[in-house]
C-alpha cells in the first residue's frame, strides 16, 4: 500500500461522505447514495429480472438475481428511510421485465415503494414505464443544481447525476490488481455504479469515460467488502 492510500486508511468506512454541485450525499458501499438535505435516496441499473430474460433465451443463470437486488435495496432504504427513491434507468433488463416479474417480488417491491415518492428515470434497457407498478416515470430528474438521467452526458457537465456505465476501478498494491465497482466523481457530476446482482463494470479511466471528469479531482469510491475506498486519480490503473 502507498504512503497516499495509507493517508486513507483511518477514512474507510462503509459510507463516504462527499459533495456534488455543492449538495452534500452520501455514497453508501452497497451502491446508493443518499442526499439528507432532501431526502433523496438514489440507485442505478438494478437490472431486474436479468436471469429470467437470460433464461428465455436459453441462457442457464441462477433465477435470484432480482430477490438478492430487493434485499439489498430493503436494507439500503430501511437505513436512510427516504422520502424519495430515483431508480437511474435500466432498472428492469428489458420491457417486459416488470411484468415477468414474480409475484413474491413484486409485493416485495410495492412494500419498499409504499409511502414515498418513487421515480423510474427511463433508461436504454427500459424507456417506458414499468407495468403495473406506481411511480412516476421521467427521461430526466431536475432537483436544484441537480439532474438525475440514466446515460451521462458528453463532457463535464456540473450536477449531473448518472448510471449506464456501470463504472469500476483498478489499484494495484504490492504486485496485486484489486478491482471493484466505485462511485466516480470530481465533484461537479457523479456517475454511480451498477446495484443490481448480474452487472459488471467498465474501468472508469476507459475512454468511455473521457472528458466527463476533471482529472485532478478524479476520486473512484471503490466498493470494497463493507468498506469504500476513495482513491485519487493517481492511485488508479488502466485494465
Amino acid at each position: 500500500m502507498t504512503a497516499t492510500a495509507r493517508d486513507h486508511a483511518s477514512r474507510f468506512s462503509a459510507t463516504s461522505e462527499s459533495v456534488v454541485a455543492g449538495e452534500r450525499m452520501v455514497c453508501d458501499v452497497r451502491g446508493a447514495i443518499h442526499f439528507p438535505e432532501i431526502g433523496l435516496l438514489a440507485v442505478s441499473d438494478l437490472h431486474l429480472e436479468k436471469g429470467s430474460r437470460h433464461a428465455r433465451r436459453g441462457w442457464l443463470l441462477p433465477p435470484y438475481d432480482t430477490g438478492a437486488t430487493l434485499e439489498k435495496l430493503a436494507g439500503v432504504i430501511e437505513d436512510y428511510r427516504p422520502k424519495i427513491v430515483v431508480s437511474l434507468g435500466d432498472s428492469f433488463d428489458d420491457v417486459g421485465g416488470a411484468a415477468r416479474m414474480p409475484d413474491i417480488y413484486r409485493t416485495r417491491l410495492l412494500e419498499l415503494m409504499r409511502g414515498r415518492d418513487w421515480i423510474w428515470v427511463a433508461g436504454n434497457h427500459d424507456p417506458e414505464k414499468p407495468a403495473d407498478l406506481p411511480g412516476g416515470t421521467v427521461s430526466e430528474l431536475a432537483v436544484g443544481p441537480l439532474v438525475f438521467r440514466h446515460e451521462p452526458s458528453k463532457g463535464r457537465l456540473a450536477g449531473e447525476i448518472a448510471g449506464h456505465l456501470h463504472p469500476g476501478a483498478r489499484i494495484v498494491q504490492r504486485g496485486r490488481s484489486v478491482r471493484r465497482r466505485c462511485f466516480a466523481s470530481d465533484g461537479a457530476r457523479l456517475i454511480m455504479p451498477a446495484f443490481g446482482a448480474f452487472t459488471g463494470a467498465l474501468n472508469v479511466l476507459d475512454r468511455a469515460f473521457s472528458d466527463m471528469f476533471c482529472p485532478d479531482n478524479l476520486v473512484a469510491y471503490m466498493m470494497g467488502d463493507g468498506r469504500l475506498y476513495p482513491m485519487n486519480r493517481r492511485l488508479l490503473h488502466a485494465d
